[in-house]
């Protein structure tokens, strides 16, 4: 039944994530950032010709098979299962006007600088709920992956970097203007500010101080089944004056809810400290980069 109800969240997620762009900024001919950002500029480019739903699934497959073939990133079902749907999800919208903000319908508005703020919400809570159940909808989730393997570059750079370059395309397009681009910033800032509040962030990472009789089990748990190290801290109460251990974990914050709920079961009396961290390096983390691992590999290759 959890598995059940995870898919179910998620879907219910890839259609708000879809209803962002389908229901508010495509019929209205805006664009943000993100990957569904640059679909929606070469829908605009072709004239509608190519939709921004079916070169949505296309750049995806591309990207995972690139990153799969130079990088060996796997990917799991949660993923696939996303964009799929999201891909179904844009469809259905498209062909259903009264889902749209256009004149007539019930989501029209008059006043056009309300529309990115409305699918900057709403795309914050799809893609929120999204990686909060240890999915992903990929495009530039997937080209930050591979730029920040080699080189030394955060990831909210590269998708800082690409939401404004992507932006900045409409003024390719000879119907658009710089206001155009400024409705795709503002759907963007207020992506960033949502999307904090929903998962503390695209890439957050957390730090757990877990105070429970049952340590051990949740060691083992932890170890075995979420693929995460564990350190065991000595403490002392100095109420009790008592020897007690402590649980140190460093996790993803896609991991949260689970490690949380598992937590919960095996000690309810579990004392849990979370602390959001925003840069964790390591074996099993993101790695400190000096841009001297790619080079290195090339003078190796020509060698």
């Amino acid at each position: 039944m959890r598995i059940v109800w995870e898919y179910l969240a998620l879907t219910l997620a890839c259609f708000i994530f879809a209803m962002a762009w389908e229901s508010f900024m495509i019929p209205n001919g805006m664009s943000a950032g993100g990957m569904m950002g640059l679909c929606t500029v070469i829908e605009y480019a072709t004239n509608g010709v190519l939709p921004a739903q079916y070169s949505y699934i296309a750049i995806n497959a591309v990207l995972i098979l690139v990153a799969v073939i130079l990088m060996g990133i796997g990917f799991g079902f949660k993923t696939l299962w996303c964009i799929l749907i999201s891909t179904v999800a844009m469809t259905l919208i498209n062909k259903t006007p009264a889902l749209q903000a256009i004149p007539g319908e019930f989501f029209y508005m008059e006043e056009r600088v309300l529309i990115p703020i409305i699918a900057g919400v709403l795309e914050a809570v799809g893609l929120g709920l999204v990686l909060r159940y240890g999915g992903s909808t990929g495009g530039t989730d997937i080209v930050a992956l591979m730029v920040n393997k080699y080189w030394p570059v955060s990831l909210s750079t590269v998708f800082l970097l690409s939401d404004v370059v992507i932006c900045a395309m409409l003024l390719l397009l000879p119907e658009k203007s710089f206001s155009d681009m400024c409705y795709g910033l503002e759907e963007v800032v207020i992506f960033s500010l949502i999307i904090d509040i929903v998962v503390g962030g695209k890439r957050t990472s957390y730090q757990l101080l877990v105070l429970s009789e049952r340590y051990a089990q949740i060691a083992d748990h932890i170890i075995r089944n979420m693929d995460r190290g564990v350190t065991v801290l000595k403490a002392q109460g100095w109420f009790t004056k008592a020897d007690r251990n402590v649980l140190l974990i460093l996790i993803n914050q896609n991991q949260l809810s689970d490690l949380s709920r598992v937590i919960k079961e095996i000690d309810p009396r579990a004392f849990m400290s979370i602390s959001p961290t925003h840069n964790v390096y390591g074996e099993g983390f993101e790695e400190i980069k000096t841009g001297v691992s790619l080079k290195k590999k090339k003078n190796d290759a020509v060698q």
